[in-house]
Order: C-alpha cells, then sequence, then structure tokens
C-alpha cells in the first residue's frame, strides 16, 4: 500500500524518515507552516540539479535556512533538455540516476536520519521527487508536504482568475506536439501550459490555431523578485523562456 501522512508531531518524530517538501511557487512567504517546520529540522536538504549550478528548490529555501553544506546532498541530473524527453536515449540516461539517488536516500533513512526532497511549487505536480517516490513509497515511511503550485502563483500574481462558472481547466506540457496542443487548446475553457523553454514559439502557434493567443498570458518567475508578466502577443517569436514561465489562459464563463 502507498505510504500515508501520519498527522501527529510525535507520529512524525518516529516514523517518517522520508519527506516530498513542497515549498510553493517561489517566494518563501508561500511556503506552509508544515514546510517551514520540516525545513528547518530535517537531518538532509536534498534538491535537484543541474551540473554546476544550485538547485531552484534550495534558492527558495535560502530565507529559511541559508547555507548548509553538511545538511545538503545535491542530485545532479546527467540530462536536463540535451535530449528530447520522448527520446529513448534521455529514459536511458535518467533510469539509473533515479535508481542510484532512491537508494541514496534510502541509506540516509536506515542510518536514522530525515531527509527532505526541497521540491519547487508542489511535489506532485510535474514534479522530479515523483520518480523517488514511487521507487521508495513501499520501503520507508513518507510525507508529502502540499504546497501552493507554480500555476496557482502565476494567474494570482496576474491578477487573472482561471476558472469562472463552469469552465473547464486544461492543464498542458508545452512538450507536446503542435497539433496535440493545438487540439486540447481548441476543446477547453481555460489552460495552463507548462514547460515552456524551447517550446513557446510551438505553444504560441497552437494557441493561435486555436483560437486563444490573445487571451494568453505569458508569466515567468511568478512571485519572485524578477517576475514578469506580459500578454504573450507582446512578446518577440525569437523571446527565450526560462525554466521558471508557464502561458495561462483564464477562462470567460459564467459569471453573476
Amino acid at each position: 500500500m502507498p505510504s500515508r501522512a501520519r498527522w501527529s508531531e510525535a507520529a512524525m518524530n518516529d516514523t517518517i524518515r522520508l519527506f516530498g517538501l513542497g515549498l510553493g511557487p517561489g517566494h518563501p512567504d508561500y511556503m506552509t507552516v508544515r514546510a517551514r517546520r520540516v525545513l528547518e529540522t530535517a537531518d538532509r536538504l536534498v534538491h535537484f540539479c543541474k551540473r554546476g549550478r544550485r538547485g531552484n528548490a534550495r534558492s527558495i529555501a535560502d530565507a529559511v535556512v541559508g547555507a548548509n553544506h553538511e545538511r545538503e546532498i545535491a542530485l545532479v541530473y546527467p540530462v536536463t533538455t540535451e535530449i528530447p524527453a520522448d527520446h529513448p536515449d534521455y529514459a536511458a540516461a535518467l533510469n539509473p540516476f533515479y535508481e542510484a539517488a532512491a537508494a541514496q536516500l534510502l541509506a540516509e533513512t536506515e542510518a536514522g536520519r530525515t531527509v527532505a526532497v526541497l521540491c519547487e511549487g508542489d511535489p506532485f505536480f510535474y514534479g522530479s521527487f515523483m520518480h523517488l517516490w514511487w521507487r521508495l513509497k513501499d520501503r520507508v515511511s513518507i510525507e508529502v508536504v502540499p504546497a501552493v503550485s507554480g500555476m496557482s502563483g502565476a494567474w494570482t500574481r496576474a491578477g487573472a482568475p482561471i476558472t469562472w462558472g463552469d469552465d473547464v481547466l486544461t492543464v498542458l506540457p508545452g512538450t507536446l506536439s503542435e497539433a496535440e496542443l493545438s487540439r486540447r487548446l481548441s476543446c477547453t475553457d481555460a489552460a495552463v501550459v507548462m514547460k515552456l523553454g524551447r517550446n513557446l514559439p510551438k505553444v504560441r502557434r497552437a494557441l493561435a490555431t486555436a483560437g486563444l493567443l490573445e487571451r494568453a498570458i505569458y508569466v515567468e518567475r511568478a512571485t519572485m523578485t524578477e517576475e514578469r508578466i506580459v500578454p504573450l502577443p507582446e512578446l518577440t517569436e525569437d523571446f527565450d523562456a526560462p525554466y521558471f514561465s508557464l502561458v495561462i489562459v483564464p477562462g470567460q464563463g459564467r459569471r453573476v
């Protein structure tokens, strides 16, 4: 059976050894009280990162715990965007990485240490942590600490209520083909498109095909100091979108 959260503090201290710790959309003020408590007390703080860079989630945590190399475990991706996610070589590179990471964290918990895997946004929403959870859920007690998602932070900061009345919201990864993006966007009332980066030109064309481009809003680093919110049509065709960006299309449904 999947691991279940133990909500009392005593039970947590006795049984929980691994946490999937959602830290919210970016600004530390959006962390939950629970997340802060775990962040301050866990023996090990684990974060995913690119080679030579600090993890995004670890940077969010700075306001609470600062740098502490004795507590930190960096899980360095062998690849990020160098190989398309649907290419066999991508899985061939990532699978052993996650296997090794799971074994490393399991060893930490077996040594009696509590381990918090830091996650930007919510751990169960397009998160790398899920690959560890899947491998460890039947081997160690896990608590997943939910968080404000990046898309929630984006539409809130944009001042754009995402769904009205009976609006249907569709969340799409920008990695889908242009034809599939267009098809799904044409059948929804409101949308969020994640995983932009190099996919932004394709996403823009798909939105235009679906008749949604004029309603689309580009949001970059929502809630962070570098936040940028711009109507998508105002961005140049060759605009380079970073990792922390998405497109929202607010619904226009029933209002009273």
